[in-house]
């Protein structure tokens, strides 16, 4: 098969480039914003500015790709506030052209969304609970869903949580706490390595109970929605929803470190103003495991397969 990737260099995309390539043998066309490799690279990619609709038409059109999974997005909160024209440009008009550019080439598109689609007041959302973003993020993630929902011939819609794992093309990144579950055993597991606590946030406009996910077992998901030719809304996630001061123990006593080193701490994070943050961004993912045949990871199976990648390199 072959996949148009956007976000290849990201941290989600890295991991999409390596399950592809070793789990389902897929030709992999990278489309980069301005990422260079530092060796030469086992796929073909090309620096293309996705707000530019002939830009996007014109190299879908060459490619002429089975699917278009589309991860790449402006993630930064401060910057979509600040900016937020650009920051519509560059991720919902961005949808919207490569959404035609399946459609005129036959391909399925996939769009990768996100748990933050929701409020935070539900808790174990499933594929058909109905959206309710409450920052710029979630609004520009749903927004992008309907246009893939209602605009694209073929479609797929693959919302992702609280990933850790390896980023394959930057593996040394220092990673650091946030409001979410993002990378949050690499930020943990940084502290308590230097012989630091790890002052776990807890408060409001915090994300303190999710469904965490390993990037690489998300990946493999969403590739299986390729192959199967799946469509509609899909949870790429774990298994498991677990709270943020719980987590974050689970970590430190899985890797051997003393649980007492994870301490309650208030928010340093200065959100920007109007932004919030949803409280419980459980996602159930039961419909996903039944349509794709995928066994759910469970938070230890999750921290056992992120330390064995780390330690060996392999996936």
């Amino acid at each position: 098969m072959k996949i148009f990737l956007t976000g290849a260099s990201g941290f989600l995309g890295s991991n999409l480039l390596r399950v592809a390539q070793e789990k389902f043998n897929d030709e992999i066309f990278a489309a980069v914003h301005s990422w260079q490799p530092q060796s030469s690279p086992n796929f073909q990619f090309a620096p293309i500015e996705l707000t530019d609709r002939d830009a996007v038409l014109t190299t879908v059109r060459a490619v002429q790709p089975d699917v278009i999974i589309h991860s790449a997005f402006m993630i930064h909160l401060a910057q979509m506030y600040r900016e937020r024209e650009l920051a519509w440009r560059t991720n919902v008009e961005a949808t919207h052209h490569l959404t035609d550019a399946a459609n005129e080439c036959g391909a399925q598109i996939i769009f990768i969304s996100t748990d933050w689609v929701f409020d935070g007041m539900q808790g174990d959302a499933t594929e058909v609970t109905p959206p309710n973003p409450i920052n710029y993020y979630g609004v520009m993630k749903v927004a992008s869903e309907r246009i893939i929902a209602e605009r694209a011939n073929n479609w797929a819609v693959a919302r992702v949580a609280g990933m850790s794992g390896v980023h394959w093309l930057r593996p040394n990144e220092e990673l650091v706490q946030n409001a979410g579950f993002g990378n949050f055993v690499s930020a943990i597991l940084t502290s308590l390595q230097r012989g630091e606590p790890f002052r776990v946030w807890l408060g409001e406009n915090v994300n303190l109970r999710a469904t965490p996910s390993l990037a690489t077992d998300s990946a493999e998901m969403i590739l299986k929605i390729a192959h199967l030719d799946a469509q509609g809304i899909f949870h790429c996630t774990g298994g498991e929803s677990i709270g943020r001061l719980q987590f974050a123990q689970r970590i430190a006593r899985t890797f051997g470190y003393d649980e007492n080193q994870i301490q309650p701490a208030a928010p340093t994070v200065d959100l920007p103003r109007g932004a919030r943050i949803p409280e419980d961004s459980s996602l159930n993912a039961q419909y996903t495991a039944r349509t794709l045949n995928h066994s759910l990871l469970d938070v230890e199976e999750i921290l056992a397969r992120f330390n064995r990648e780390k330690e060996t390199g392999e996936i």
